[in-house]
């Protein structure tokens, strides 16, 4: 089912997000992983398909009860894709990729149900086609200054001591150190005197009926004081997200689409608000998408070369959750 809103390409897109910032229009836009899908439009005259909240207040409570079945791809073929990863990881090609899936699920609540019930930070809901409940903040700019939080490394919140075995585990603290140190690389282009204030430290989810505790760090830049005039170029730089793709980036992303066996569409994409002077902006991760009345479920997390099959493949599935 095609979306009713209207996109841009790429050009055209960060060409009018340019636009409305240099005139000080507040505005939402939204890009998709790929940056061939590009919506702005003011505020004023948002399309009337598209919620957005961000930094939500306490959601609606909803007597229905969610329901929710998975039907995740077989560990053996998701074996297959994980083992490319690894081999272009040996061959030096990548040393972080961040692979992910789509699962068919099915839901009792309807996309504008689970949109209402979220409690996350970020939320974005397209038409009847597209919903978003996102942890994960990408950049905010205030003040001239740009920073951007790139989240890398979940754990169960009820396992005994989870807070130092997050922190301690080696695995996750390389990984989480990589893409720290490319999204540093990422505002050295955009920004200068970047500095990392806060490094590895744990922000709170509920995922479901879950808590995760999830190691995040901010890293921060000054820019020009003209930076909205060329808001457009600065998000084509700084996309696709650094955390949901792997470093070095652009090498990464060509393996990424040669693995993984759907295009991401919406899924990992940014959104974000421009409120005339400031700036927001989200990561699309916790997301679902509708296509000919199926839902789909986007997920995944980071391969390096010390990772358990196994356990990588329960963590894709651990993250297919539905809002209380």
């Amino acid at each position: 089912m095609p979306m009713a809103i209207k996109f841009f390409n790429k050009k055209e897109g960060f060409k009018k997000i340019s636009s409305l910032a240099k005139n000080a229009e507040p505005f939402l836009f939204i890009i998709s992983y790929n940056k061939e899908k590009i919506y702005a439009k003011a505020l004023n005259n948002l399309d009337k398909t598209i919620k957005y909240s961000f930094n939500c207040q306490e959601p609606i409570k909803l007597k229905k009860r969610a329901k929710l079945k998975k039907y995740p791809i077989k560990l053996k073929e998701y074996k297959r894709a994980f083992n490319k990863v690894i081999e272009e990881i040996k061959l030096g090609n990548t040393y972080l990729l961040n692979l992910t899936f789509r699962t068919k699920i099915e839901t009792s609540l309807s996309l504008k149900e689970i949109y209402t019930r979220a409690n996350a930070p970020y939320k974005l809901l397209i038409d009847d086609t597209f919903v978003c409940f996102s942890p994960e903040c990408f950049i905010t700019i205030k003040n001239n200054k740009i920073a951007t939080f790139p989240m890398k490394g979940t754990i169960d919140a009820s396992i005994p001591n989870a807070k130092d075995k997050i922190l301690n585990d080696i695995k996750e603290s390389a990984e989480h150190t990589m893409i720290v140190d490319l999204m540093r690389n990422d505002l050295n282009i955009v920004g200068v005197k970047t500095k990392v204030p806060k490094f590895r430290y744990i922000d709170k989810i509920q995922a479901g009926d879950k808590e995760l505790l999830q190691v995040s760090s901010k890293i921060e830049a000054n820019l020009a004081e003209n930076w909205q005039e060329n808001l457009g170029e600065i998000l084509d730089k700084l996309t696709p997200a650094g955390s949901i793709t792997g470093t070095p980036k652009r090498k990464t992303v060509e393996i990424i689409n040669s693995i993984e066996p759907t295009q991401r569409g919406l899924y990992t994409g940014i959104f974000g608000i421009f409120d005339g002077k400031n700036l927001q902006s989200a990561v699309m991760i916790r997301a679902i998408s509708k296509e000919y009345d199926k839902l789909y479920y986007h997920s995944g997390g980071g391969i390096t070369l010390d990772s358990d099959v196994k356990l990588e493949y329960q963590e894709l599935i651990d993250k297919i959750y539905l809002p209380l």
